[in-house]
């Protein structure tokens, strides 16, 4: 880890560590019957069926392959792209109070996120959140995921920052594992208290 004095910036991931996500959140709404809906969010419109645009698919592509797939499911899964706000469940509580206070504190702010680039053009707007950071790596626009290592190393170019200096958080280890092999110091986030200590342990708050 590096030192206290070494870490000048915070790199967040977006996902369950800035905002909720939940695609059952959308279908709730739209299907009605629960054992439907987990059928369908276990078999049909799932994480990992997502993360393809993570990757940088389009939706366009993906929805018409899996409504080939499932044409009795078509309707739902069309809804997918345009209501995809609706999988957003909120700010995750504590954190964005933290990026504030960092940010009055004149700490640098970034993120790296595994984000669709057609679902981030629709998100950002809708979070002010990011007028503190100064710049983000979204791995759609970039075809480049978390954690294979090219998407640490542009960051750090972008970021101009040198390894050590910026501090990693993430909810998945596996993220905050490669990050530190790219020369990120990592934070595994499980709530805001934890993110807290931390930053404080640091020096940054």
């Amino acid at each position: 880890m590096a030192p206290a004095s070494a870490i000048k910036a915070v790199v967040f991931d977006v996902g369950h560590v800035l905002y909720g996500w939940d695609i059952g959140a959308l279908y709730e709404k739209l299907i009605p019957d629960p054992s439907h809906r987990a059928w369908f969010l276990s078999h049909v419109v799932t994480p990992d069926w997502h993360f393809q645009h993570d990757r940088g698919r389009p939706s366009a592509e993906t929805i018409s392959e899996l409504s080939a797939q499932f044409p009795a499911e078509a309707d739902l899964i069309a809804a997918y792209a345009p209501r995809w706000l609706e999988t957003i469940t909120g700010p995750v509580p504590g954190v964005h109070e933290i990026v504030a206070e960092l940010d009055a504190r004149g700490v640098r702010l970034f993120a790296i996120t595994n984000f669709a680039h057609e679902f981030w053009a629709m998100f950002r707007p809708t979070a002010p959140i990011f007028d503190r950071f100064q710049d983000i790596v979204v791995s759609g626009t970039e075809q480049m995921f978390k954690p294979e290592p090219p998407i640490y190393q542009l960051a750090l170019r972008r970021f101009g920052l040198a390894p050590g200096e910026g501090l990693f958080v993430d909810d998945r280890i596996e993220n905050v594992r490669a990050g530190r092999e790219q020369g990120f110091p990592g934070h595994h986030f499980t709530n805001a208290a934890a993110l807290r200590t931390r930053l404080v342990a640091e020096g940054l708050l």
